[in-house]
């Protein structure tokens, strides 16, 4: 009797063993499928990374040429005789500069390095064999003149419109014609602008690009 007690009281503990021993493997086996099968996972590693982003190197917008842009282009590489004097103008309102032989080329929008390949292709091998393109870009620059707080002359870091100009430069005085605020663009085309109607979503808020300049004149009343 003493035997047959031993013997089950053993059988107990080896089934007790076996299930606590199967039931580890399922939890853990649990755990490795939630981290596999997480979606998430390799996003919330990625952006934990140093690595950078997939947009890292890619030019802004500040860094490509907008209207009123004054761009001088440079061609070298050619015989004395042959090498043009170098090239300046402002991106007009096309979008375009126009280069000696090849005529009209789009700048709005492009990097510089850009530009340089676009002109370079335009002129070989139609016109030289070989050359040297050097693009550059002058100041970047825009004005709030009149009724603000801080005139100036403002550096151009990427898009801005007229109402946003005007709070770069401290906002409006108390004296200012918040209608009849004018935008002269660096071709000496006039915008007038409802500044009021802009803010109340009635009106378009124009952009303002390298060379403008807006004028805040003074209240009559």
């Amino acid at each position: 009797m003493k035997l047959n007690c031993f013997r089950s009281l053993m059988g107990t503990v080896s089934a007790f063993a076996f299930m606590t021993v199967l039931l580890s493997g399922c939890s853990s086996n649990s755990s490795d499928m939630a981290l596999t099968d997480n979606p998430t996972a390799p996003a919330i590693a990625s952006s934990n990374s140093s690595a950078p982003a997939p947009s890292a190197g890619v030019p802004d917008d500040a860094a490509r040429f907008h209207v009123g842009d004054t761009v001088t282009v440079t061609l070298s590489g050619l015989p004395e005789t042959e090498t043009p004097p170098p090239h300046q103008e402002p991106i007009k309102e096309d979008g375009t500069i126009t280069m000696p032989e090849i005529g009209k080329i789009m700048a709005v929008g492009k990097t510089a390095g850009e530009l340089q390949n676009a002109i370079h292709d335009a002129y070989v091998p139609q016109f030289y064999t070989h050359l040297t393109v050097a693009v550059n870009i002058g100041d970047r620059v825009y004005y709030v003149r009149g009724e603000v707080k801080s005139p100036d002359r403002l550096m151009y870091v990427g898009e801005v419109t007229v109402t946003k100009a005007i709070a770069s430069a401290g906002d409006f005085t108390d004296f200012a014609n918040r209608k009849a605020v004018i935008l002269i663009r660096s071709n000496g085309q006039h915008i007038k602008v409802n500044c009021k109607k802009v803010l109340k979503g009635e009106a378009a808020d124009p952009q303002v690009y390298p060379g403008d300049q807006i004028l805040v004149p003074r209240t009559i009343w």
